[in-house]
């Protein structure tokens, strides 16, 4: 269960919240940075130089900012990740304005899930912007959509005991994971309930490619307070159509 610190550093937060989407969406201006953090221009322009002095960012020639050595992804910022985020994005914004929660779009990395895109809802108790968090994706909903579609040989490398050797005490047991990932299978979606933030209750759907394999996720995130079983069928479709939106999209970029 993550839980945010009881201390903010306003700074590392903006600065982490840019290296993230130097990282999965490609160049930015400063003037685009300062808008997406809602900070003024100046702050924004520190905070970049600050990430280019570390190596996580560089300026190219255009004066915009990119990706730096320092992030992996920095090479393929352009990458089907990022097309993935550009078009999924607008479709988050109608689901989240549909169901009236917040809406999140979310990848696998190894044994974690790692949200790429946010929306909030506007509701005054509400969960926050997920963007740039990472999860174990056998607790977060869109981690055990994705999970469920892998095959079983790459499910078992991935919860090895050499993989999970320093921790163990932290690894799942996989006889009821995989019980878990086939119920998850037959019925297309996956519920988390507190189980990575306490009071928050999220539902998960797979957006699948064009051979059919999920490839990423997206997730209805709210409290706990605000969910029940009589509003699930209405989540569920809601994600089911904006999951079919966002794959015949993608499938037209091609």
């Amino acid at each position: 269960m993550k839980n945010a610190p009881n201390y903010s550093i306003r700074s590392v937060d903006h600065a982490l919240q840019l290296a993230v989407m130097l990282q999965v969406e490609g160049p930015l201006s400063v003037g685009e940075a300062a808008e997406r953090l809602g900070v003024a221009p100046s702050t924004a322009h520190r905070l970049l130089a600050m990430l280019v002095y570390r190596d996580f960012a560089v300026q190219r020639e255009d004066r915009r900012y990119a990706a730096g050595p320092v992030l992996s992804l920095g090479a393929s910022s352009q990458s089907r990740t990022s097309l993935l985020r550009g078009i999924a994005m607008p479709h988050l914004a109608a689901l989240t304005e549909r169901v009236r929660e917040s809406a999140n779009l979310q990848i696998l990395s190894g044994d974690h899930v790692r949200f790429i895109g946010s929306v909030e809802c506007t509701q005054a108790l509400r969960v926050g912007n997920r963007e740039g968090m990472v999860f174990p994706a056998h607790f977060a909903s869109g981690g055990k959509i994705m999970l469920a579609d892998l095959p079983p040989e790459r499910l078992d490398a991935l919860y090895s005991d050499e993989k999970w050797a320093d921790r163990l005490d932290e690894r799942p047991a996989l006889p009821a994971l995989r019980r878990e990932l086939r119920t998850i299978r037959e019925r297309g979606f996956a519920i988390n309930a507190g189980k990575t933030e306490s009071g928050v209750t999220a539902v998960g759907r797979g957006i699948h490619d064009s051979d059919g394999r999920v490839e990423a996720a997206i997730s209805v995130s709210m409290p706990t307070s605000r969910f029940s079983q009589d509003r699930l069928p209405q989540i569920v479709t809601a994600l089911a159509l904006t999951a079919r939106d966002i794959e015949e999209q993608m499938r037209g970029a091609g």
